[in-house]
């Protein structure tokens, strides 16, 4: 008797004087208007928000159309709101003069919230590196608090092993880059900000960005100064002796001084002629002899000598 009183399910007063239909209505999303004043932005959100040509043009939609797609928000104790999704939007908003911004409301803990932040972004069409840097580690972070080490047992497979997937390897099927660029993208957020400005600037490639990040503060900052007022851009070389003679501790100011002052090959100019145009005025003991350089180098300098005399015989 018991048993079968245990195994009864009462329905709740809700179900009593409700339809299916109204409960389906109230568990579903609801879209809401919320005052923007009480949306705060997302702590340490890295997707910069620009007041650009694009804002501009995302504030005459808004004009226009009015907000199409709900932002997303999470409520805070205070009774106001957090923004996820939606930072630009908002901005537009306030541009505009608008008070009020259509949302969608989640109830997420801080992990899921830095997940749904970050994926809601990151595949737009243009992210900088700055962003996809401090986008990876939070997510990253945050798929670690969830315990995303994930043990995958391949031993019904014709070679059997276990393999463990990394949270990077996660992040990294997720959002289409390898472990390793993962990684790399991860170690641009020990650059200072002026030199991982340079990185989003282009002025700076991405491969020597990462080797420079293994520097210390100071010598990051010596190296910013030397790329300010010199403009010379480290190369993928220089940046790997920059980190290894760091790591030996033997990295001094002078040292970085006199590895970026080197040339650099793609700095050297180069004179392109083609071989048509020039090997019928070359003997044929100076193709032999492999001097061919040499021989138009000398041949130039009597030309010049040639123009000087000539020049001095006018003068006279």
């Amino acid at each position: 008797m018991k048993e079968q009183e245990q195994k009864m399910k009462l329905p709740k007063l809700d179900d009593l004087f409700t339809s299916q239909a109204q409960r389906d209505y109230e568990r579903a999303e609801k879209v809401e208007e919320i005052d923007i004043s009480k949306i705060s932005d997302f702590p340490n959100h890295p997707f910069k928000v620009k007041d650009d040509d694009k804002m501009e043009e995302m504030v005459k939609s808004i004009k226009q159309y009015g907000v199409i797609l709900p932002v997303i928000v999470r409520p805070k104790d205070d009774g106001t709101y957090e923004m996820i999704s939606g930072h630009r939007r908002k901005r537009a908003c306030e541009l505009a003069g608008v008070k009020q911004i259509r949302t969608i409301v989640k109830d997420l803990s801080d992990d899921e919230a830095t997940i749904l932040m970050v994926d809601s972004n990151i595949q737009r069409e243009e992210i900088l590196p700055s962003e996809k840097a401090f986008a990876y580690k939070i997510k990253l972070e945050a798929m670690r608090h969830q315990g995303k080490n994930i043990d995958i047992d391949e031993s019904e497979t014709s070679a059997p092993m276990v393999q463990k997937l990394t949270s990077r390897e996660i992040l990294g099927n997720e959002v289409g880059e390898s472990r390793e660029n993962i990684r790399r993208y991860i170690r641009l957020t020990h650059l200072i900000p002026e030199l991982l400005e340079q990185v989003d600037l282009k002025r700076i490639a991405f491969r020597p960005a990462v080797e420079l990040s293994y520097l210390s503060e100071d010598n990051q900052y010596v190296v910013q100064n030397i790329f300010e007022f010199d403009e010379v851009t480290p190369s993928l070389s220089q940046a790997i002796r920059l980190k290894k003679l760091e790591q030996e501790g033997k990295l001094t100011e002078e040292k970085i001084e006199e590895i970026l002052g080197q040339e650099k090959p793609n700095q050297k100019e180069f004179i392109k002629i083609h071989n048509e145009r020039i090997d019928k005025y070359i003997p044929q003991k100076i193709k032999e002899s492999g001097k061919v350089e040499d021989f138009i180098i000398q041949c130039v300098e009597e030309h010049n000598k040639r123009e000087r005399l000539k020049q001095e015989r006018n003068a006279r």
